[in-house]
């Protein structure tokens, strides 16, 4: 049950439980009275018919040896008490009250019909007054219990947002009040600031790392070139060059982490763009187009970074996957699979994080390709998934935006593809 629902729930039983024991409260009060308002005039009018009997005057309402007298009342008399009963005879329900005499038993009868019907006309008053009370404290249940729903989802919602990377989003802004909501409001806005300078301060140290480390490099690069031929110098530029890359990896990955990068969009025809992705890292790669994907379709995309996306994705099946290494082209998705161990469960459940492969079987590597890969695709829009295969292998699946724009000339793609 939602949270609207166990508080509306909980005031409704509580409502009913409260009228309840307040309608039988007044009614068991209200029947007490009456009866003893009948057993007084029962007696009063015995105690009259006495006096009268003993004068030798008739009893009055009284009567003796009255044969409607209920048995039980009928015996305590003759026992020599004197008693009253409420009873059901064939006049009604009535209140009787009966003392022994000489020669007999005298006794005096109260009609209790009128009596009766007005408990029952306040048993319907009763119950009408539950009725209404009930209902109005269960909508004021629900009008309360609504307020504090849509307040959470209201900072349910934010917090999402918040973890979707707007950690500039404030809950504190969208819940009002000065209640618990409130403050659980500023304690996530509290939260989401701290993280957001954290994020902050590791994105500006990286970007500063990366920068820093470009003149070195640059120095380094330029002093591996000048080094004489031979195998000692080949691993040296062979590392030089791996650190390059490296250190071009982070200041990307930088500039995705501050959203400062801006996608170049047009109309891109999908099966050449893939094809010449594909020649440009120069694996073995089995492309398959399905009919609807034929060289008419297009997508309205940033061919730059799709060739990085795809280029990382073939990459990092190349390097911790097995062969063969499909791309599949359906409509707008494009499918990367390979036949390797397949990604691991962290990975599947958090997305790829920065230096971490997360299995020692998929090989070696700074993590950082499916990190920039799925940066890229948040820039132009596109969804980029990871699954594994149930027959065993990789799989990364991106669905690109389709293009609505008619078809026009072809983009600028090169369509011959270059290893």
């Amino acid at each position: 049950m939602t949270l609207r629902r166990q508080i509306a729930t909980a005031v409704a039983a509580i409502s009913v439980l409260v009228a309840v024991a307040v309608g039988l409260l007044v009614h068991q009060a209200m029947i007490r009275q009456h009866v003893d308002q009948a057993r007084a005039s029962a007696l009063t009018s015995l105690d009259a018919a006495l006096d009268a009997y003993r004068r030798g005057d008739p009893p009055g309402r009284a009567t003796v040896d009255d044969p409607a007298l209920p048995a039980p009342l009928r015996a305590l008399a003759a026992g020599g008490r004197q008693g009253s009963l409420l009873a059901r005879g064939a006049q009604g329900e009535s209140m009787w009250a009966a003392r022994p005499v000489q020669g007999g038993v005298i006794s005096a009868r109260v009609d209790f019909t009128q009596d009766r019907q007005a408990i029952a006309d306040l048993d319907r008053i009763i119950l009408l007054a539950v009725i209404a009370s009930v209902f109005t404290t269960v909508l004021a249940g629900v009008l309360v219990a609504d307020r504090i729903s849509r307040r959470l989802r209201t900072a349910a919602t934010a917090a999402r947002g918040i973890a979707a990377g707007g950690t500039d989003t404030r809950i504190g802004e969208l819940v009002d009040g000065r209640d618990e909501v409130a403050e659980l409001a500023a304690a996530v806005d509290l939260m989401s600031r701290t993280l957001h300078r954290r994020l902050a301060d590791e994105q500006r140290f990286t970007a500063d790392v990366a920068h820093e480390l470009r003149t070195p490099l640059t120095g380094l690069v330029t002093a591996a070139e000048l080094l004489p031929p031979g195998r000692p110098t080949q691993l040296v530029r062979n590392r030089v060059q791996a650190l390059r890359a490296l250190v071009e990896d982070l200041l990307e990955v930088s500039r995705l982490d501050a959203d400062a990068e801006l996608p170049d969009l047009a109309p891109v025809p999908l099966e050449r763009a893939v094809r010449r992705t594909v020649g440009l890292t120069g694996l073995e790669v089995d492309v398959e187009v399905s009919a609807d994907a034929g060289a008419d379709r297009r997508v309205r995309t940033d061919l730059r970074r799709l060739d990085r996306i795809l280029g990382n994705l073939l990459l990092n099946a190349d390097r911790h996957g097995a062969g063969p290494i499909r791309l599949r082209v359906d409509g707008h998705r494009i499918t990367v699979r390979d036949h390797g161990p397949g990604y691991p469960d962290d990975l599947l459940a958090h997305g790829p994080q920065r230096f971490r492969t997360n299995a020692p079987e998929r090989g070696r590597g700074h993590g950082l390709g499916l990190t920039i890969a799925t940066g890229h695709a948040r820039v132009i829009g596109a969804d980029l998934t990871f699954a594994n295969h149930p027959a065993g292998g990789a799989v990364a699946t991106l669905v690109l935006p389709p293009d609505p724009a008619p078809p026009g000339p072809d983009p600028a793609p090169d369509p011959d593809p270059q290893p």
